[in-house]
């Protein structure tokens, strides 16, 4: 039975058709040790791993006027040939032609004649490295599902990832519920009353989020290089920066992971501003956060199940620790608004009670408009906690690729793999030639708050009990 696509997956598909120039793909880079293996013995161990998930031989089957939802098939030429490709990188080898590489490989749209994803060996790496490139559509994938995917390329089966540390403390900080239903009708009067205010203050936080949310789009921030119409080319950059010293910043003054890198993201886009001419404003870099809200029973699914929030990064603020604490706050601020809640729930409304051709027009309408109130996106995906290994060759580093479209001239992504967190920044050719200083200035941004949290004293001595303990 064919399966149909959601309104958040076919809503990608949408604000493609909506741009010829976009190319609504996400990937997921990893950088190996050498040598690189018989390219035919690799082909078939990593086609072998591919073809375990059924999308991999899956395509689109769309509808006339979009009355109903696409849905997947089973594609009857399947050539696997078409999907693992090979390239190689001209002397020597070095980040700026990985990079250079990349940025060609995602700036290409993929084709819906056939299944939507591919799969790139790319040689000639320095130091006798090598890489492979995975890139899916993502109407297919977000980003914890995408990172699923290269995992699945590798020898090590089932690893551990940040992710499931995180659904694993949310569990342990939930309170226990009561051993058994009382039998007194009074306490079953007052349970009734404190669910009717505990549902009503939900649907009220949730009706204030969608406000929020809807402000955030459609009214315009302050006028900035980095949102307007995009070219067909891309640039790509990264950054690396040790996990134990985002971890020393956490541990210092009780911020979690993404307040750092937030932060981090703000000081380089505070940079940019200012080497653009642009004065930095309150308003100056609204971002869409994606937001998880997968289960523990559905991270293996190949599909989007994310909502979003939308604060305002502080660009307007130059001293460092002050951005961190406004991070933050904001962060705190829009978790607790319903912003989250909104974005899942019109998801939810939209599969369940309206058409679909009426919500497919209403996404490509909204994807033609010149929307201003969103500067960039900011993307944080929890990887794998452990080394991980392609044919006995370790990966070295993994690399995440976001998407950018409507009008978002950058965007970044931000994978955590074994002791480093990654950033990695796509953006357009022409509007944002800047994109190394970009990734050089989100690790400046990093190393400011660690220089800053070891010389308050308080940062982690050895001995210290931490999330990730280096060494």
């Amino acid at each position: 039975m064919a399966e149909h696509l959601t309104t958040l997956d076919a809503g990608f598909l949408e604000i493609e058709d909506a741009d010829h120039h976009v190319s609504l793909a996400i990937g997921g880079v990893a950088v190996l040790e050498g040598p690189v293996p018989d390219f035919a013995a690799l082909r078939d161990t990593i086609g072998a791993r591919c073809l375990s998930n059924p999308r991999s031989t899956q395509v689109l089957r769309t509808h006339p006027l979009d009355l109903t939802a696409p849905e997947w098939v089973d594609d009857p030429d399947f050539d696997l040939s078409r999907h693992i490709r090979r390239a190689a990188l001209p002397p020597p080898g070095d980040d700026a032609a990985l990079f250079a590489e990349i940025a060609t490989i995602m700036e290409r749209r993929l084709d819906r004649e056939r299944p939507l994803w591919e799969c790139w060996v790319i040689e000639g790496l320095a130091r006798g490295r090598w890489a492979l490139l995975i890139k899916v559509h993502h109407s297919l994938a977000d980003g914890i599902a995408a990172t699923n995917l290269v995992t699945a390329l590798c020898d090590d089966g089932n690893v551990a990832s940040f992710a499931t540390e995180i659904r694993g403390s949310r569990r342990t900080s939930r309170r226990p519920g009561p051993a058994r239903p009382s039998l007194n009708p009074l306490d079953w009067i007052g349970d009734s009353m404190r669910f009717s205010v505990s549902l009503a203050k939900t649907a009220a936080r949730t009706v204030a989020g969608a406000a929020e949310v809807a402000a955030g789009v459609l009214l315009p921030a302050g006028r900035s290089p980095l949102t307007g119409p995009v070219s067909d080319l891309r640039r790509y950059s990264a950054a690396a920066v040790p996990r134990s010293d985002v971890d020393d910043v956490c541990h210092t003054f009780g911020v979690t992971i993404n307040d750092v890198a937030l932060a981090a993201v703000a000081d380089s886009y505070r940079a940019a501003l200012l080497r653009r001419g642009q004065r930095p404003r309150p308003d100056s870099l609204r971002t869409l956060v994606p937001v998880s809200v997968r289960s523990s029973q559905q991270m293996d699914a190949s599909d989007n199940r994310v909502s979003l929030m939308l604060p305002c990064l502080p660009v307007d603020l130059a001293d460092p620790m002050q951005r961190l604490h406004a991070v933050h706050d904001r962060m705190q601020t829009a978790k607790s608004s319903g912003q989250r809640q909104a974005g899942n729930t019109l998801m939810w409304a939209t599969n369940r009670f309206m058409p679909f051709a009426l919500t497919a027009w209403t996404v490509r309408l909204l994807s033609r408009l010149p929307q201003r109130g969103v500067v960039t996106v900011a993307t944080n995906v929890p990887g794998p906690r452990q080394r991980l290994h392609v044919m006995g060759r370790e990966v070295i580093r993994l690399l995440p690729i976001p998407p950018i479209a409507v009008q978002l001239r950058t965007g970044i992504a931000m994978l955590s793999y074994a002791d480093e967190l990654m950033f990695g920044l796509l953006v357009d050719f022409d509007s944002a030639p800047d994109v190394d200083e970009l990734a050089a200035g989100i690790r400046r941004g990093v190393e400011r708050l660690v220089a800053i949290a070891r010389s308050s004293g308080r940062a982690r001595r050895k001995g210290d009990l931490l999330l990730l303990p280096s060494g």
